[in-house]
């Protein structure tokens, strides 16, 4: 269940990705010139976004797949050209539209819902494969697991997921990210160490069945973002 401080959080997020910094998220997820900083972070995404789909079956037909805060929708649109069903849900009616809109050429985009609302709302109905690419990355560790005790209660085979993982390095960065004007600058992230976040899926009665597969961290100079497999066993 939501907690009070996933409630509050997930308003700041809303308030960030639908009014604050639109057009400025808009040319970091398009291939519109930006800074080198942000160009690193549009090439960790990318990274970040090839990863997780060579984590799914490369033939997706038959497949019910949720993408789970799907911002611009690079990833759902991925997905259905390999054949699945995708449900693609954010919070930000601005980045649904924008993804609709961005999608609406491409050859499956038919195979796509586009939703605006939140990814835990059981009326998405169940999925073989759910994934978050960095939409978890701003909550505390415990609210993390509680979505992906959520999200795998909906999820028949696996689900795929990023976490900021806890290091120097990125709490340097985060430091510096500061300094980006307050109207540009988006919520804070939460790192978590992995070995806490293993020990809080390990101790989640809803996760039991749950086995902690493949992970690999992407670093590219201002992004870094770990993906983590959870597998029914």
């Amino acid at each position: 269940m939501p907690t009070a401080t996933y409630e509050t959080r997930r308003s700041q997020l809303l308030d960030y990705f639908d009014r604050t910094a639109v057009e400025a998220w808009k040319r970091l997820t398009s291939d519109a010139p930006v800074s080198g900083i942000r160009a690193t972070v549009r090439e960790g995404r990318e990274r970040m976004r090839a990863t997780l789909l060579s984590w799914l079956p490369q033939d997706l037909s038959g497949r019910r797949v949720l993408d789970a805060g799907c911002g611009t929708g690079a990833l759902a649109v991925e997905a259905a050209k390999r054949g699945a069903e995708v449900v693609a849900v954010d919070l930000s009616p601005t980045l649904v539209g924008l993804a609709r809109e961005r999608a609406a050429s491409a050859p499956h985009a038919g195979r796509i819902a586009w939703v605006v609302g939140d990814m835990l709302d059981p009326a998405l109905g169940t999925f073989d494969h759910v994934v978050a690419m960095d939409s978890l990355i701003h909550y505390r560790a415990a609210d993390v697991v509680r979505v992906l005790a959520g999200l795998a209660a909906r999820s028949r085979v696996s689900l795929l997921f990023t976490f900021a993982p806890r290091t120097a390095l990125l709490s340097v960065m985060h430091a510096v990210g500061r300094a980006f004007p307050k109207s540009d600058r988006a919520p804070s992230i939460e790192p978590v160490a992995e070995r806490t976040l293993r020990r809080l899926i390990a101790a989640e009665p809803a996760l039991a069945d749950i086995a902690i597969g493949r992970t690999e961290r992407i670093h590219r100079g201002f992004y870094t973002s770990q993906a983590m497999e959870l597998a029914r066993r």
